[in-house]
Formats: structure tokens, C-alpha cells, sequence
């Protein structure tokens, strides 16, 4: 089975208000050793301006992003990707990631599967917290024992593979972060018809 990390920058805070995508990670793992697949960062013109608190965050301009192409040049493939998974691994994927990614495949008329398994490291992440509140990434890379790099943090692809950094360790160590219904995940052919490496590397 193969899980993949899934991170976005964008515009701003809600696609309602016409937001965009500007910068993707994925990065693949082997589920059962947590072993790299493989990583991928997309940046993308969003043909819109960029909200202050956005870059607040995450530091790029558009400027940065003028002869990049369009999500929508890029977005069957980034549903290959994700198609293939057998989970998709998210911080705040539930509450953030998946609506914008949705959003920004029904605009191209490509869908992910409905069956698509979302894992969310933030709401599955409670125990990180002394107070039990939605952990930060800091935060739960800190339960972890992993060090949170402030200069390269909100860099998609820096949080995307220090993400799947404490999911595989909080599921090695401490037997955090199983998913819902693993064995029948696991029991219904992905690594058959999923996980085959060559088809992964051939996405990216």
C-alpha cells in the first residue's frame, strides 16, 4: 500500500472568496515500512493576487509564480497520484486541504475517487497537546522528538515530509495513527492493484 502526504499553499484562507492553490507536495510512502517513494513540490500561477496574511506565511509572492504553469495543467496528474493512494495523509486535510483540492479539480472536471481515504494528523493528533487541543505542526513534530525548522516551516514540501515523519513514527513507536479500517484497506487488493512502484514513479 502506498500512503501520501499532501500539503498546500495558497492564496488565502477560503476557496469560497475565490482563493487558488499556488504550491503542492506529495510524497509518497510505503505504508508498511514508511519508506520514501517518492517526493514532488509543484508551484502554480494562480492568475490572482496573493492575500497579506498569505504571505505572511508562506513568504512567496506572484512574482515567484508568473511562469509557472496552471494548477489546472497539472491537476489530472495530481489526481493520478492520489487516485493511486490507498490514504492521504493531511495536516488539517480535513478542514483545509481536501476543500481546496476539490475545489480546484470540479474547476478542471476531474474528481478524485469517493472512496479516497483522508487521514488528518491534526484531529487523529489530540494526544500531542498537554491540553488535548488540535496540535500544530510544531506541536506534534515536538511530541515526537523531531525538530521544527522555523526557516524552512510552511515550505508544502518541508511540512509534507516532516508530517509523514511523525505519522510513521507515531505509528511504529506508540501505535498512534492507525487508520479506520486498515485491515480491510489492506485486505482489498492495494497492493495489487495500487502500490506498484513503476506505476507511482511514472505519475511523478
Amino acid at each position: 500500500m502506498i500512503a501520501v502526504g499532501l500539503d498546500l499553499e495558497t492564496t488565502g484562507l477560503d476557496y469560497k472568496d475565490g482563493h487558488r492553490i499556488i504550491e503542492i507536495a506529495l510524497c509518497a510512502r510505503d505504508m508498511t515500512t514508511g519508506a520514501t517513494i517518492k517526493d514532488l513540490a509543484l508551484r502554480f500561477n494562480p492568475r490572482r493576487e496573493i492575500s497579506a496574511k498569505a504571505y505572511e506565511v508562506h513568504g512567496i509572492k506572484l512574482s515567484d509564480l508568473v511562469a509557472e504553469p496552471l494548477f489546472a495543467d497539472k491537476c489530472a496528474m495530481i489526481a493520478g497520484i492520489l487516485n493511486n493512494a490507498a490514504v492521504v495523509v493531511a495536516h488539517n486535510g480535513l478542514g483545509f486541504d481536501k476543500p481546496f483540492i476539490d475545489y480546484e479539480m470540479a474547476l478542471s472536471g476531474v474528481a478524485l475517487r469517493q472512496d479516497l481515504v483522508w487521514f488528518d494528523t491534526m484531529l487523529h493528533g489530540l494526544w500531542a497537546t498537554q491540553d488535548g487541543k488540535r496540535p500544530t505542526l510544531r506541536e506534534l513534530a515536538f511530541s515526537l522528538g523531531f525538530e521544527y525548522d522555523e526557516e524552512k516551516a510552511h515550505g508544502a514540501l518541508y511540512d509534507t515530509q516532516l508530517m509523514m515523519d511523525c505519522f510513521f513514527t507515531a505509528r511504529k513507536r506508540y501505535r498512534l495513527f492507525q487508520l479506520p479500517n486498515e485491515e480491510e484497506i489492506a485486505a482489498g487488493g492495494w497492493a495489487e492493484k495500487r502500490a506498484k512502484l513503476s506505476s507511482v514513479e511514472g505519475r511523478f
